[in-house]
């Protein structure tokens, strides 16, 4: 089965920036999208933005324009570049896989990390 394993989370003041990266293994065929997704206390899971396996991406409109998903060759790894970040940012975040099209619906997902908590002040 994929593994997926997150870092690069951190604390960071408001206005700063971050890189989170997702390294995938035991890759398979069945991989075809990747996504990024975050909870914060008090709230549910939240889509934050996804990319397919031919660079299709989608974006929440929460973070949109602020920050970036991409992927390293052959699913090797999969980024989130989070910059202009704000307080409510803070949250846990997660990578996930999914086979089929990218999407920001949780439940479509198949494979999860552990997560990697970033905290803005």
């Amino acid at each position: 089965h994929v593994q997926l394993v997150e870092s690069g989370g951190g604390s960071v003041q408001a206005g700063g920036s971050l890189r989170l990266s997702c390294v995938v293994s035991r890759y398979t065929s069945k991989l075809y999208a990747m996504g990024w997704f975050r909870r914060s206390p008090g709230k549910g899971l939240e889509g934050v933005a996804a990319v397919e396996m031919y660079g299709s991406t989608t974006y929440s409109d929460s973070v949109k324009g602020r920050f970036s998903v991409s992927q390293g060759d052959s699913w090797s790894t999969l980024y989130l570049q989070m910059n202009s970040l704000k307080p409510e940012d803070t949250a846990m975040y997660y990578c996930a896989a999914k086979s089929g099209p990218q999407c920001l619906t949780s439940l479509k997902y198949y494979r999860w990390g552990q997560g990697t908590q970033v905290t803005v002040s």
